[in-house]
């Protein structure tokens, strides 16, 4: 983790500094590509882990083991998915996804804002916020995201600081809150996620 943004978080919010200084640093990976990312998402909708990755697993060893083009994955038949185990919810879904991707080939994410993202990657039935803002979170890197949707989130916010438990007001007190993150807000984030999960009783 850079030096540079810790030292901002640290300074531009007090209660951030223990958590920073106990909890174990988010690990930054190379982002994933987006296809691929908002498939993974798509299967794993209501479902563990395990079962998701198996479900996955089958997928791609029906296109021998390899992330279809979207342009096959646009074609091919509801019932294939369903027998590898989608749903036919998440079998339209991932059709959607293929269809958006097989028309916007090579498009270069990093030219356009996290706002536009959203707008554009929400227009296709099936993905919804939470999921573009995980995307531009770990497969895009994006620094100031905050998914104020996310349940994790919330539960350690509302501990931290005490907030509202009415939605469209905790909400609100979330985007107050993280102001002084900025333009970091992602990274606080991730700190947020480790701490709740070595922290049982936040929720």
């Amino acid at each position: 983790m850079d030096k540079k943004i810790l030292d901002h978080l640290k300074t531009a919010d007090p209660l951030l500094v223990p958590i920073i200084e106990s909890t174990p640093p988010p690990v930054i990976h190379e982002g994933r590509d987006v296809y691929e990312y908002l498939l993974r998402s798509i299967v794993s909708q209501q479902l563990s882990v395990k079962a998701a990755e198996t479900i996955f697993g089958r997928f791609l060893f029906f296109f021998h083991k390899k992330l279809p083009a979207a342009t096959d994955l646009q074609h091919i038949e509801i019932e294939r998915l369903r027998a590898v185990g989608f749903s036919n919810a998440k079998a339209a879904y991932a059709k959607n996804v293929a269809a958006f991707f097989a028309e916007n080939t090579n498009h270069d994410w990093d030219a356009e804002s996290d706002e536009a993202i959203i707008k554009k990657l929400t227009a296709i039935k099936g993905v919804g916020k939470w999921t573009v803002e995980m995307i531009l979170m770990f497969s895009l890197n994006r620094p100031d995201v905050l998914p104020v949707d996310d349940l994790g989130i919330q539960q350690a916010m509302r501990k931290l600081y005490n907030l509202s438990d009415h939605p469209k007001e905790l909400k609100k007190q979330m985007h107050e809150a993280a102001e002084p993150w900025r333009p970091y807000r992602t990274f606080a984030c991730r700190y947020l996620w480790n701490w709740k999960d070595v922290k049982p009783d936040v929720s």
